[in-house]
């Protein structure tokens, strides 16, 4: 069976021809250049020279500390993610649709040399990097990383040998990719507040993946800008799916098509040249979206979105609003534990959660692991009980008959949503109130949950997360890893790190 991946691959293999010319060219223009003219220019032309001329100049230290934290972190959650009941279901079917082997070029992260086409491979690696909803997350709100990075590594093992390229080459596109998404949720005011519409990282994801993509492939800016219009048709996933199997698709959907959108570009497929310019094109997504409002606060690169933007690198396997009711909640558990040596279920009255107001994240009695991932009332709850929130924690078939006392929890919390909290990651806050059966009141407050870009995970924490999560690999793959990725190095070899993520 020849599927269609395998004959985009053979289409795009014969481009590779001009490849290292392509490369040397994409810096005709100098940023300066490209600022100067971004007023008199649209969104869709000054991005596709943006990613087109994107390099390490465009990395300050900082970016380049917090990237390879990003890096590492998405790794570890995509290795944990290989392990899951959800991965072995979606190497399944790429088997029925496409093929699986040990002869196909990408890998599959956390196998055994189990190998597919490079967008299957894409696709599965960042679907696993969102199975738990333990992957990063942005403000404006998007999960940055899981779209980028699979793609990038799946393409990076198909190149040839001879256009391999380096661990600061997919330092440089990942950042690029992450630049872009930036860029694109900056023109909707919207994208500050948690979704109810639509999940943003089959929006802008799959953009970041096209722009990721096109950079590694050393485009020009036409067929970047291609590769954005042919991606953003690719776009769109709706927030119903959520808690459900079907939403961390989103996330491999979005490292898929993007990878798809720049190999047809390059091999000169077109889409229109105004896609992030028109209420009809990117505009489709966002009610608010508003291009002229990013061109017209675009400055020297330094103090672009990328550069003034830190990422919440989730200590916790959930929705990254629940961060705020479990830190809380463990607050509360630790006030009463002190007082009365443990909690008890029984003697509990009431518990009341005060939160902002989203639906897709009430759940009072979850069914499944994915709706306990988005339940305040799962994860308030499970906190206060075990005093700890891990992958363990979400792995349940019947709550009422295995979890009594979490069960018993449930039925008396209420969510409450005070009018001055806000759905919005920067801004929202978290109570959580539990009051005995004796008439006293222990509360706590969350403004900001640890791993929060206001208060960043430190880098131990950062590392222990990942080789907690990527335990499958023998121990000096893991350490290799990390050495690797703390450098990215152009010494360095993209398949070094590839060849480690088998397990």
């Amino acid at each position: 069976m020849t599927s269609y991946t395998t004959q985009i691959g053979k289409l795009v293999q014969q481009s590779f021809i001009g490849f290292k010319a392509l490369r040397r060219a994409v810096h005709q223009r100098t940023e300066a250049q490209i600022v100067q003219n971004a007023r008199e220019t649209s969104l869709s032309s000054w991005t596709a020279q943006h990613v087109s001329s994107f390099s390490t100049k465009h990395l300050s230290d900082r970016v380049k500390s917090r990237s390879k934290r990003m890096i590492l972190d998405i790794l570890g959650v995509g290795l944990i993610g290989s392990t899951t009941v959800f991965s072995k279901d979606i190497q399944h079917f790429v088997e029925v649709t496409d093929r699986i082997g040990s002869i196909e070029p990408a890998l599959i992260w956390g196998t055994n040399n189990r190998r597919a086409s490079p967008a299957m491979a894409a696709y599965i690696n960042g679907s696993n990097c969102h199975s738990m909803d333990f992957d990063d997350t942005w403000h404006p709100a998007t999960h940055p990383s899981s779209p980028i990075l699979p793609s990038l590594l799946a393409l990076a093992d198909y190149l040839p040998e001879n256009y391999k390229p380096s661990l600061e080459d997919i330092l440089v596109a990942f950042n690029c990719g992450v630049q872009i998404q930036g860029v694109l949720l900056r023109c909707s005011s919207q994208s500050k507040n948690i979704p109810n519409r639509l999940h943003p990282p089959a929006i802008v994801g799959v953009m970041g993946s096209a722009a990721a993509s096109a950079k590694l492939l050393g485009l020009g800016p036409k067929k970047c800008l291609h590769s954005l219009a042919i991606a953003a048709s690719f776009a769109g996933a709706p927030m119903a799916n959520a808690g459900t199997l079907t939403k961390p698709l989103h996330a491999g959907k979005s490292a898929r098509s993007g990878l798809e959108a720049a190999i047809l570009a390059d091999i000169n497929f077109e889409g229109n040249k105004n896609i992030l310019d028109m209420e009809s094109g990117f505009g489709a997504f966002f009610p608010d979206y508003d291009p002229c409002s990013f061109l017209q606060e675009v400055q020297i690169s330094e103090n672009l979105i990328l550069h003034n933007q830190d990422i919440a690198i989730k200590s916790y396997p959930c929705h990254l609003g629940m961060h705020w009711a479990i830190d809380a909640s463990l607050q509360v558990r630790k006030q009463i534990t002190e007082y009365h040596g443990e909690l008890d279920a029984g003697f509990v009255k009431s518990i009341e959660i005060f939160a902002p107001k989203s639906k897709y994240i009430n759940r009072p009695v979850p069914a499944s692991e994915h709706e306990a991932r988005h339940s305040f009332q799962f994860t308030a709850c499970s906190a206060l009980i075990d005093g700890r929130i891990s992958p363990a924690t979400f792995k349940f078939q019947n709550i009422e008959q295995e979890r009594k006392n979490l069960y018993t929890l449930l039925r008396k919390t209420t969510i409450i949503n005070p009018s001055d909290n806000m759905p919005c990651f920067d801004t929202m806050y978290v109570d959580v109130s539990v009051t005995l059966k004796n008439g006293e009141k222990f509360s706590a407050r969350c403004i900001e949950p640890y791993g929060h870009w206001r208060k960043p995970m430190k880098d131990a924490d950062v590392k222990k997360k990942f080789m907690e999560n990527s335990s499958l690999l023998p121990k000096y793959q893991q350490e290799k890893i990390i050495k690797l990725v703390s450098k990215m190095s152009a010494k360095n070899m993209s398949s070094e790190l590839s060849n480690l993520l088998s397990s």
